[in-house]
């Protein structure tokens, strides 16, 4: 529960992230970026993956590049439920969505399956026989 709440806090620290710097997106309030967060997580869990399947063709023309576009598509979605949290355009939600996808890869780059803040390389997973903790 503590890694759920901690990659969620993640998340939120990632939308004001690209809210502070792309002009195109905006987050009213600390409370709108955290209901931001959870829209976009839940999005991600069920949504997402069902896209994925559907435009797999493109997905495989395109060597994965159509991916943005279908992360921009949920940034969308979620600006248009959650009142305070707007992005305005379709291109700014691209690179909103890279910018949210890069910070959240890096910051979750140092947190383990338990939530705890934690080094991994390939010398520990090595160590741990070849499982992810």
């Amino acid at each position: 529960m503590r890694g759920v709440l901690f990659r969620w806090l993640v998340l939120t620290v990632a939308v004001l992230v690209a809210s502070w710097l792309l002009d195109g997106i905006r987050v009213t309030g600390l409370l709108p970026a955290f209901l931001a967060a959870a829209a976009l997580g839940i999005l991600n869990a069920f949504f997402r993956p069902l896209l994925i399947l559907l435009t797999l063709p493109i997905n495989i023309l395109t060597l994965g590049i159509f991916t943005f576009l279908i992360n921009a598509l949920m940034l969308k979605i979620a600006s248009e439920v959650i009142t305070g949290f707007e992005v305005y355009g379709f291109w700014t939600a691209v690179i909103g969505a890279l910018i949210i996808g890069s910070v959240s890869w890096l910051l979750n780059a140092f947190i383990g399956g338990r939530g705890k803040v934690e080094r991994s390389s390939y010398i520990d997973l090595q160590k741990r026989g070849g499982r992810w903790e």
